[in-house]
């Protein structure tokens, strides 16, 4: 009797392992990883990678805006610290955007360049623009800094590498 009792348990416990389903890793991407990837350069600031991010996964097709009978859509997009207007094709592709943010953090390159040719001179307000386009030259980024040194005042533009322009 004890066998059958054992023999039971186990065959019940057996069972248990054999109901566990492996299923496979599932990777999701957006329709428009060329924009992300264009956009995003690693050292932007939290909060304009999670409002490019939005953009990016925006479903055009379930949106109240879609209609068969048009073929760009343009759709705003606001933070706080700043705004991105994105124009999208009948399919939901980002096909341009126009981006703009104030006083968010630099990037290190931009940092380190303002520091070395300014070094005693304070950060009192900054700009970040990004302009992209399928077509031609993808992305235009660039930093407008008005920097503070007592009573002067000096306005730079300068790329996200660093370069002053």
């Amino acid at each position: 009797m004890k066998k059958l009792i054992f023999s039971l348990i186990g065959f019940g416990l057996s069972l248990g392992m054999y109901a566990q389903i492996q299923l496979p890793e599932v990777e999701i991407t957006a329709v428009n990883y060329k924009y992300l990837n264009s956009v995003d350069s690693g050292d932007n600031d939290l909060s304009v990678q999670m409002l490019e991010e939005q953009v990016a996964m925006y479903d055009l097709k379930n949106s109240d805006l879609y209609s068969d009978e048009y073929d760009t859509y343009t759709v705003s997009f606001y933070i706080p610290q700043g705004k991105i207007l994105a124009a999208y094709d009948k399919n939901g592709k980002v096909i341009r955007t126009i981006e703009r943010f104030k006083n968010i953090k630099l990037p290190k390159d931009v940092r380190n360049a303002l520091a070395t040719r300014f070094p005693n001179w304070d950060l009192d307000k900054d700009v970040y623009s990004v302009t992209y386009h399928t077509v031609g030259p993808n992305v235009k980024k660039q930093y407008k800094v008005k920097l503070t040194n007592g009573d002067e005042v000096v306005r730079v533009k300068i790329n996200e590498e660093g370069d002053f322009l």
